[in-house]
């Protein structure tokens, strides 16, 4: 009984590594330190580009990790669809994965839409690197670093 429990137990853990990975606190599981991935697409906050900040009373775990939101409104649409709010290569700076870097982890405060899709950045020079430059070829880079990462 003992053995078929950690046998179970093995191979759920490994399905966990499967997946793609989140950038999530650096102790914790809270991806985006905390911020509404939901929110970002809302055309207020995309006007104002301002982040919001996320509750723990509205947290959805996904992909390993904790989202939190801003409401419960926010919560279930992010439940509902997750690949639809979630920022590209799930919250890991784009700039550095264009470059070549890997995965460097974001805070949620500095992002910006491409392509209609929501991508973070570690600092706000990288933004202005994929707002000033050719940010399709920067993007077509970091999605090609992605998809080898999470092969």
């Amino acid at each position: 009984m003992k053995s078929t429990s950690l046998l179970i137990l093995l191979i759920l853990s490994s399905f966990s590594f499967a997946a793609e990975p989140v950038s999530k606190s650096f102790f914790g599981d809270t991806a985006i330190e905390g911020h509404d991935t939901v929110a970002y697409h809302s055309l207020e906050v995309r006007e104002s580009h301002n982040e919001v900040i996320g509750k723990r009373a509205f947290t959805v775990e996904w992909a390993g990790a904790h989202w939190r939101f801003a409401s419960q409104a926010s919560a279930d649409k992010f439940a509902a669809n997750p690949s639809q709010y979630k920022p590209q290569y799930n919250g890991h700076c784009a700039n550095a994965l264009s470059l070549g870097e890997g995965l460097i982890r974001t805070d949620g405060t500095v992002w910006e839409f491409f392509d209609n899709n929501l991508h973070l950045f570690y600092a706000e020079r990288g933004r202005q690197r994929w707002l000033n430059g050719n940010w399709k070829d920067y993007k077509q880079q970091a999605d090609e670093a992605w998809k080898e990462i999470t092969r």
